[in-house]
């Protein structure tokens, strides 16, 4: 299994998606319990969703499971959301906090798979992104999640359809966000949220540096936007999906336009 895909676009844009692979070695699979094998907490079909939506994307893919290494999480293993409920670099519960091992991974193991997947994504993308700024100037890693919109361990009530996260604009131009946000806030019959439960993970505070001409920004979609139900068997609805694909092609688009005007210093 290799650790990442990459495929590399002709455009100033780069889709990153740590948590939609399901790999599990087998070895890391006999060590979680029956809920833990369920694999529940998977960005499901989330590269399905953005796949072919502008001709040239850049996309960099984890396609190990989160719960072997959780490629959006510092590889410190520090809280992205001190004081909050979250799961860790390599989870121990899911996210109903749950337990999900049955011979929960050692320091040593943690450090093997940091290693062998974390550092492997990190560096495929660090990678893609110095490419394309070195052709454009500029570089905007477009982070892709998704996660179900009812999780009490996580946040109190229903989560917006949209939620865009820029670590309180630390991460991009204010321009992108005025973009994204834009567009999701008119996208008939969708909710959103600007720096709301999620405001960025690990990956889009650690890139996103406007001041070095490389912008970040992330999207985490309600899964009831797309699948026909947020349980298993996690059935992507092609009708759903193709109502939520408008208007993403629409925010990829519509950033892919405005990168030329950016500069470094924006």
């Amino acid at each position: 299994m290799t650790p990442v895909t990459v495929i590399q676009g002709d455009g100033p844009l780069v889709l990153g998606i740590p948590h939609a692979g399901t790999y599990v070695p087998p070895e890391i699979m006999a060590n979680l319990n029956s809920n833990g094998q369920a694999l529940a907490d998977t960005d499901w079909h989330i590269d399905q969703l953005y796949a072919d939506l502008l001709p040239g994307l850049g996309v960099v893919r984890a396609n190990f499971h989160r719960y072997v290494i959780d490629a959006n999480r510092d590889p410190a293993g520090a809280s992205l959301y001190p004081g909050q409920n979250t799961t860790t670099l390599v989870p121990l519960t899911d996210f109903d906090g749950a337990p999900i091992w049955t011979d929960p991974p050692t320091g040593a193991d943690i450090e093997t798979r940091r290693a062998n997947y974390h550092a492997a994504y990190h560096a495929a993308l660090q990678s893609e992104l110095t490419r394309v700024q070195a052709k454009h100037g500029i570089a905007i890693l477009y982070d892709c999640h998704s996660i179900r919109s009812h999780i009490p361990f996580l946040f109190d009530d229903i989560l917006p359809d949209f939620n865009i996260g820029t670590d309180q604009g630390k991460t991009c131009a204010p321009q992108i966000t005025e973009v994204v946000q834009g567009i999701c806030k008119t996208a008939p019959g969708y909710s959103s949220v600007l720096n709301g439960r999620f405001k960025g993970g690990w990956t889009t505070r650690h890139y996103g540096q406007p001041e070095r001409g490389i912008h970040a920004i992330q999207m985490e979609l309600a899964q009831s936007t797309y699948l026909q139900n947020e349980a298993a068997p996690w059935t992507y609805d092609a009708t759903k999906a193709a109502g939520l694909r408008h208007h993403l092609t629409h925010i990829l688009a519509s950033l892919t336009a405005l990168a030329p005007t950016l500069g470094a210093s924006s």
